[in-house]
């Protein structure tokens, strides 16, 4: 009998070990998944819709089931901004670029390099008469740079003011020219001061030539040509963007926002509704309302008509932390923001959920449970040979249809820094023992021979 009472024992105990592994209803949002591609693996790119759904900021919550229920072994891919990266700045010459006119899109010149590849000069492919020439743009020399190419910093002759606007193409031979998009770059006075924007962000790609062009204006006389280069060890995943939030003003040139939960938030963006708005401001941050404000970042917001056409610079880095909460304090001699708070978007890392399918489909994400511990494990782990080229082979998953989200449980809460669960598992198997000792010792008081 005390055997029987062993095994009947441990069945209990296996019992509720097993009910209290995390099932789908222990989770707030549920959503179905699809697969397809090569399997077991399969990744997911984490819409921000569905993260926003979380109850954990670095995701704890996040666990992928099967048809029957059962958790799948899975990790989280998030790069962030601060990769390794080898950055170094180098000095580079510049060439001029000279046109009939303003208009002009594409200089005729006829260009010189060396073996190697240097340029030593350009001139104009035909000869026009003195004075009719305008100064159109700039090529510059990268030839010796092997790096992608980060960051561009100009600097030009200090009489000339206000904002430069140009486009950015890239070249290996000087005849083929591929587009790198727009560049902008200032020097205004303000208030007694002077405000100046001397960097252009580049798409990280390599090239032995630059070309900028000016749009609709004369190109200013160059002063200083500088690129920033940068060999990364992973490249960050992309920034995804969320839906404009309301905010709430403060007083006086101040607005706040809340975010929908706590986030890692690397940029933000401010709407700027009216044209000729120039707003120097510092933004701030915290996790709640009893932790004071953290600063985060400064810069000059503008939307400028120069040209017939908006200029805008309505984004400010952040450093990533977590938070809850956003402040913008506007310095409103420039005339500030309104009276209501402009409307922010604010940008955080994609995230990649990789999983490996264990059962049968369909496979359901879910998450939003503020107590369950992490449970993903490194990539390494989850994939034995892994590699950043092995991530992009694996099979796809994809949200489909609408995500379920119901209201968590209301219950009791219970004293911090104890453990209900784990005592209640504690209390029964104590009571287990009990009461295997009281049947022992009732059968050892029994008289020999007694049935």
């Amino acid at each position: 009998m005390i055997g029987k009472l062993s095994v009947a024992l441990a069945g209990v105990c296996v019992a509720l070990c097993v009910g209290a592994q995390e099932g789908p209803a222990d989770f707030t949002t549920q959503v179905p998944l699809a697969v397809s591609g090569n399997g077991p693996w399969y990744r997911l790119e984490l819409p921000l819709a569905v993260q926003l759904n979380a109850r954990q900021a670095d995701l704890s919550d996040v666990r992928v089931f099967n048809a029957a229920g059962e958790p799948q072994a899975y990790a989280l891919s998030r790069q962030t901004a601060s990769s390794t990266e080898n950055r170094s700045v180098t000095d580079v010459k510049w060439f001029p670029l000279y046109a009939a006119d303003t208009r002009e899109t594409l200089p005729g010149v006829v260009m010189k390099t060396t073996t190697e590849g240097t340029l030593v000069e350009i001139k104009p492919s035909s000869v026009a008469k003195p004075g009719t020439q305008v100064l159109r743009g700039w090529v510059l020399d990268a030839s010796a740079i092997k790096a992608p190419l980060q960051q561009l910093n100009l600097d030009w002759s200090r009489e000339q003011e206000g904002f430069q606007r140009f486009t950015i193409e890239a070249s290996d031979d000087l005849q083929h020219w591929e587009s790198w998009g727009d560049g902008q770059v200032a020097r205004l006075s303000f208030a007694d001061e002077r405000v100046e924007q001397h960097d252009v962000s580049l798409p990280g790609q390599s090239a032995r030539y630059l070309r900028l062009l000016w749009q609709g204006q004369a190109a200013p006389l160059l002063t200083s040509a500088k690129l920033v280069s940068s060999t990364r060890s992973s490249l960050p995943q992309p920034l995804v963007w969320s839906p404009p939030l309301a905010g709430t003003r403060l007083g006086a040139g101040e607005y706040s926002w809340q975010l929908p939960t706590g986030l890692s938030a690397e940029r933000v963006r401010i709407e700027l509704s009216q044209t000729n708005t120039l707003a120097p401001v510092s933004v701030s941050g915290r996790r709640d309302n009893k932790q004071t404000w953290q600063p985060l970042s400064s810069g000059l917001l503008y939307r400028l008509t120069q040209n017939g056409q908006d200029v805008v610079q309505d984004e400010l880095a952040l450093p990533g932390q977590v938070l809850n909460q956003i402040r913008l304090q506007v310095d409103e001699r420039g005339g500030g923001l309104g009276a209501e708070a402009p409307a922010l978007r604010f940008a955080v890392r994609a995230t990649q959920v990789v999983f490996l399918a264990r059962g049968e489909p369909p496979f359901t994400l879910a998450l939003g449970n503020a107590t369950v511990k992490a449970a993903n494990l490194p990539l390494s782990t989850l994939i034995p040979d892994y590699s950043a080229e092995r991530l992009k082979s694996l099979g796809q998953a994809k949200v489909v249809g609408a995500a379920v989200v119901k209201a968590p449980a209301v219950t009791v809460a219970p004293e911090e820094g104890r453990d209900w669960k784990k005592l209640g598992l504690w209390a029964v198997l104590l009571l287990g023992v009990a009461a295997l000792g009281a049947m022992a010792y009732s059968l050892l008081r029994k008289p020999q021979g007694q049935p």
